[in-house]
């Protein structure tokens, strides 16, 4: 079913890396049922990202047999990469990807895009969290996927279940504004793309699915939760700076009266804090490594403590307690410091306890002492930040400035 550009009413990306082995049988599949089900222009668009198999002839090949299958061909390898190329390029009203491994079930694709095409809602996804889902796979992967979406609701406020499902459509509008934001061109696409998009007052669908793990599935889970926790800590970054506009976007397409995002709550505060406190005693411990080279351990212990306090204060000021612009940030400053010499008797406290039982404790010995004092002089600094530091703070301005509207143009 080939159509004009133009008038195409979805189009449906499919990201490759080296799936020589699944992309004619997926790709088949996927036109198969797209011609059957749906009675709206469509086109399928294999986005490429390097792959260094077969897998681009077998893409081109595709695209010269089947009407409707167009391939695209990037010379540097990501999803997120892959994906922002297509979308932006395409003229299609409504925008999707599915993984080529099909693990969610087609059925979800007409109730996935159906709120897009009619303007009701601004993206879709697939959740395998619903109640209405039926999911088969292991306990390991179940386990970080739960984990993952918990954090994210803890530490950034959101209310979408799934971030991480491969099944998710955008209006082209929404895209055309959105994606050019996304810094992210891996794996963490997907979130960014949630999370600008929730912020900024964007309806946001989301369908059950059927869903079987692909035991075959290249993603490293420890790697892929690693970035993933680095760019929730970006785009959290670039949004309280301003770098990603929300107040225009909101302005433009939002689909409520604008308003700052909530308070944390306290179990939302209590994760933030935590995932801060998990960088900040990590750095510390690196910090504590290279300053104890030429000096002694107790000004070592002091240094790498102040310098991580400094910046654990600033982060916890913005993105713990919600507190913002320059007012009263030097007195927070100098109450974190006073927080900082209590944790430092906390922390120099068991370092003299350790040489008083072991006084030629080696390097490592003191470095896990420390590290353990530290993590319990980190609760402590959790308390008084939220009972003093920043007790008549934790409820957000009124208002921000926002930026200036921009136009958004059809293409």
């Amino acid at each position: 079913m080939a159509h004009s550009p133009d008038s195409l009413a979805l189009d449906v990306a499919v990201p490759v890396y080296n799936e020589q082995a699944a992309l004619e049988r997926s790709i088949r599949t996927l036109h198969a049922y797209l011609s059957t089900q749906l009675d709206v222009p469509w086109r399928i668009t294999i986005a490429d990202n390097a792959s260094t198999d077969d897998t681009p002839q077998i893409a081109d090949r595709l695209a010269e047999s089947l009407a409707g299958v167009v391939a695209v061909h990037l010379a540097e390898k990501g999803r997120g990469r892959a994906l922002k190329q297509v979308w932006l390029a395409s003229k299609a009203h409504v925008l999707a990807y599915v993984d080529v491994d099909l693990s969610t079930d087609l059925s979800a694709l007409p109730p996935l895009i159906a709120p897009l095409l009619s303007g009701h809602s601004d993206v879709a996804i697939g959740t395998r969290l619903a109640r209405g889902s039926r999911v088969v796979r292991g306990g390991r992967r179940e386990f970080v996927s739960r984990s993952y979406n918990l954090l994210l609701r803890g530490t950034m406020a959101v209310r979408f279940s799934d971030a991480q499902c491969g099944f998710k459509a955008v209006r082209r509008e929404v895209a055309q504004e959105l994606v050019p934001l996304i810094e992210d061109n891996g794996w963490f696409f997907d979130t960014e793309l949630l999370i600008i998009a929730e912020r900024c007052g964007l309806r946001i669908h989301e369908v059950p699915v059927d869903w079987i793990d692909d035991p075959e599935s290249k993603v490293d889970i420890v790697s892929t939760a690693r970035e993933d926790l680095k760019g929730m800590l970006r785009v959290g970054r670039s949004i309280m700076t301003g770098r990603v506009p929300v107040g225009s976007i909101y302005a433009e397409l939002g689909r409520r009266t604008f308003e700052q995002p909530r308070t944390a709550s306290f179990f939302g505060q209590v994760v933030r804090f935590g995932a801060i406190g998990v960088f900040s005693t990590a750095a510390y411990a690196l910090l504590y490594l290279l300053f104890q080279v030429g000096m002694s351990a107790q000004l070592a212990n002091f240094l790498a403590l102040l310098v991580t306090a400094v910046v654990n204060t600033a982060a916890n000021r913005r993105f713990t307690f919600g507190v913002r612009g320059r007012s009263g940030a030097a007195t927070h400053q100098f109450q974190g410091l006073v927080v900082f010499g209590v944790a430092w008797l906390i922390t120099s406290g068991s370092l003299v306890g350790l040489h008083a039982i072991d006084p030629g404790a080696s390097a490592q010995a003191q470095l896990i002492v420390l590290t353990v004092a530290n993590l319990f002089a980190t609760l402590v600094r959790f308390v008084l930040l939220r009972l003093w530091v920043f007790r008549q703070q934790r409820r957000p301005a009124a208002s921000i400035p926002s930026s200036p509207v921009r136009k958004v143009t059809a293409s």
